[in-house]
């Protein structure tokens, strides 16, 4: 289950008018958002990388020999996860393990996906099939060495001389504080930070921020932006950054614009050299990490995490990510 995003032009509107639909955000606002998209062509790339995802799994499946068919659906845009249902019920399906693509918990990451499958099984009617959601997977094995891998990869192209002097960004979407303080999603984003940083074969300084927030400039969110961040450290005489999207899963639009754009023109007012780590994307080791998690459901699976805060558990508790007190009203992905 994905987020959605426009494939086209004649999408955009539509689509950010579904993500914001009784959040009162102004017309205006989803026409910045709009000359956004308009910079790709009116596409977000989330869709296609979700395919490539759903394909990989699919591969891994079959390699070991599950035969278990992989559908996919959308929050936002087509195709929608109850009209998904609707396909998987009509071709005989009687139960469907969830892989929501988020690693981490709060309300809009974790708890919103499985109000989207409540929302399909009243849609669906009698003949909805049971379902069951992977758990939150930030620290486990797939994630967090797929990333290392991602972030030495990145670390290539910094000059051995620069090296001792460059500071590691790790950063995600921010959340309103009404939604951090009900959820383990800070907490979770900390920690994985540390487990990939830890498995560096450099040691390097790190710092967590976040982007992409939006909303009424008195509602807080989660701190520092990564644009305020980029002065504070070039003031620090920080001048070589790694910034790496451990909030995200592919390069999608709030990856390609907030950091390839917006962070990425922001370093180079500073003088400062911004180098981005890719995110897991179909990395063999995250998605062989995914199917460990599809396991624990279809095959009884041990559950693998590293750290300390062991693996989330599944299901999730009853009250556990409830929505905000002020929804979020930023166009996502």
């Amino acid at each position: 289950m994905g987020f959605g995003g426009p494939e086209g032009p004649d999408e955009v509107v539509p689509f950010l008018e579904n993500v914001t639909r009784g959040r009162d955000v102004p017309p205006e606002r989803l026409a910045v958002v709009a000359e956004q998209y308009a910079l790709f062509g009116g596409v977000s790339p989330i869709n296609g990388q979700n395919r490539a995802l759903r394909d990989a799994l699919d591969a891994e499946l079959r390699r070991r020999d599950r035969g278990v068919p992989v559908y996919w659906g959308n929050r936002n845009w087509a195709p929608y996860v109850a009209d998904t249902m609707a396909e998987i019920a009509a071709e005989g399906h009687t139960s469907i393990v969830a892989l929501a693509t988020s690693a981490y918990s709060s309300y809009s990451s974790c708890r919103q996906y499985q109000d989207d499958l409540r929302g399909a099984v009243d849609r669906v009617g009698d003949a909805a099939p049971e379902w069951v959601k992977v758990r939150p997977f930030w620290n486990h094995p797939g994630f967090i060495l797929a990333m290392v891998e991602r972030v030495h990869s990145a670390l290539e192209a910094v000059s051995p001389a620069q090296l001792d002097k460059t500071r590691l960004v790790f950063t995600a979407h921010s959340i309103p504080l009404s939604m951090a303080t009900t959820s383990d999603y800070e907490t979770q984003l900390r920690d994985a930070a540390q487990l990939i940083s830890e498995r560096l074969a450099v040691d390097l300084d790190h710092d967590v921020v976040f982007q992409s927030r939006s909303g009424p400039p008195q509602v807080p969110w989660l701190e520092p932006d990564i644009v305020d961040h980029l002065g504070s450290l070039s003031a620090q005489q920080v001048d070589s950054v790694v910034v790496v999207p451990i909030g995200f899963i592919s390069d999608h639009m709030e990856v390609v614009y907030d950091l390839d754009t917006l962070a990425a023109d922001a370093a180079a007012e500073l003088g400062m050299s911004l180098m981005r780590a890719a995110t897991v994307g179909t990395h063999p080791l995250f998605v062989r990490g995914l199917v460990d998690l599809i396991d624990e459901h279809l095959a009884d699976g041990v559950p693998k995490a590293l750290g300390d805060l062991g693996p989330r558990r599944s299901p999730c508790a009853a009250d556990c990510c409830p929505p905000p007190t002020r929804p979020a009203t930023r166009a996502q992905s």
